[in-house]
C-alpha cells in the first residue's frame, strides 16, 4: 500500500515501478511476436545498426556466454545473421536478417505505441516534463542506445544489406 495518500510516491519506488511496468508491456509484446524479452532487446539494438558481440554484450549488460546464446537463438529462427567484420578477421558482426528487420520494425511500432499510452492520463506539458526527466537521468548514467527515438524511424532490409557495417 503506497503511504502517500494523494497518489504520490517517493523517487526510488516510483522509478523501480516504473521499471517493472515498462518491462511488462515490454515481455506482453514480445510474446505476442513470438519473441522473449531478451530477443526483443537484440532486435531493437540491432535496428541502429549490426554490432559486435562485445559492443552488444556491453550495450545489454550481458556475459559473453549469455549473449552468444541469445544470438545463437535469434540466429536459428533467421531473425539475425553473423558476418564477419572487416576489420578483424576473427570477429563478426551481428546484423538483422530481412525478416528480422520486418519484424523489429513491427515489435519495435507496438511496443512504442504500448508505452506511449501508458502516459495517456498525462497532460501533453506532464509528458514533456517527464520525458525531459528521465532523459536527464539516462543521459547522465550512460544508458546505452537500446531502443530508438520514433521519428529516427527504422532501415528497411533493402537498405540495411546495402549498408556497410563498420
Amino acid at each position: 500500500m503506497d503511504k502517500h495518500e494523494d497518489g504520490r510516491i517517493g523517487i526510488v519506488p516510483a522509478l523501480v515501478r516504473s521499471t517493472f511496468l515498462v518491462n511488462a508491456v515490454y515481455a506482453e509484446s514480445g510474446r505476442e511476436y513470438g519473441l522473449t524479452p531478451q530477443q526483443g532487446q537484440l532486435l531493437c539494438v540491432l535496428m541502429a545498426q549490426p554490432y559486435g558481440m562485445s559492443e552488444l554484450g556491453a550495450m545489454l549488460g550481458l556475459a559473453k556466454s549469455s549473449l552468444t546464446g541469445l544470438v545463437d537463438r535469434t540466429e536459428r529462427n533467421g531473425l539475425v545473421r553473423r558476418d564477419p567484420d572487416p576489420r578483424d578477421t576473427r570477429a563478426v558482426r551481428v546484423a538483422l536478417t530481412a525478416r528480422g528487420s520486418g519484424l523489429a520494425a513491427e515489435f519495435y511500432a507496438e511496443t512504442t505505441r504500448r508505452v506511449e499510452k501508458l502516459t495517456a492520463g498525462l497532460a501533453a506539458a506532464e509528458r514533456d516534463a517527464l520525458a525531459g526527466l528521465l532523459g536527464r537521468i539516462v543521459l547522465d548514467n550512460k544508458v546505452p542506445v537500446v531502443f530508438l527515438e520514433p521519428d529516427e524511424g527504422t532501415l528497411t532490409a533493402r537498405e540495411d544489406e546495402g549498408r556497410d557495417i563498420r
